[in-house]
């Protein structure tokens, strides 16, 4: 098993001077613990801190993609000066919302995979940020007839999967990006776990 890098220890204080101010100047009626992750059966998404949320606002978290739960988690990121390999190891939950994208991903994944293998034709996925596009690569890992490929920039970089002995194709550039990609996510799942557990609770409850 690898080593933990953080723990609620090192990093609950910080996270909360970061996010707690957030939560109270959007007004929202957010609770939230942050946890020591437990370890995973397998190596989808393994971090090392969950912050998981609750409350009669947790649904505006998850709309649109959970965006407005992933742009917190980017912000509290940013703000505690993690570095780029270090992003996996904290994680914003809420109604498991983790857990059921990473299964979504990993069975889009085998579609595109069988679909590539009955047509030929390399199949590419709407873009994604880093930690969506790992899940597709890991669970193409095994596969022999398929490979699988980051491409494109920034916001728009996506997953190609592609037949095994198919040249990649070319960069394109960053006007024309487009994408044809599975369904559209569907709202919940998401990892995280148990572990030592440090309740925290958003506005409008101060801290004593």
């Amino acid at each position: 098993m690898t080593a933990r890098k953080y723990s609620v220890e090192s990093l609950a204080s910080r996270i909360e001077s970061s996010l707690q101010p957030m939560l109270q100047n959007g007004g929202f009626r957010l609770n939230y613990e942050i946890v020591d992750s437990d370890p995973a059966d397998d190596d989808f998404e393994t971090p090392d801190v969950v912050v998981k949320f609750s409350g009669p606002d947790v649904d505006l978290l998850l709309e649109n993609r959970a965006e407005l739960l992933l742009a917190l988690e980017q912000l509290v990121m940013e703000m505690l000066r993690m570095p780029s390999e270090d992003h996996s190891k904290l994680s914003f939950d809420a109604n498991d919302y983790r857990l059921l994208r990473i299964e979504e991903l990993r069975l889009s994944a085998v579609t595109a995979a069988e679909k590539v293998k009955r047509t030929g034709v390399p199949f590419r996925f709407n873009p994604m940020n880093s930690r969506e596009r790992r899940v597709i690569h890991l669970a193409l890992r095994s596969e022999t007839a398929v490979r699988s490929e980051s491409l494109g920039f920034g916001p728009t970089r996506q997953v190609v999967v592609y037949p095994a002995g198919m040249a990649s194709l070319p960069e394109p550039p960053r006007s024309e990006m487009r994408s044809d990609g599975p369904p559209r996510r569907p709202h919940g799942g998401g990892g995280g776990g148990g572990g030592d557990r440090r309740p925290r609770s958003g506005p409008p409850r101060r801290r004593r």
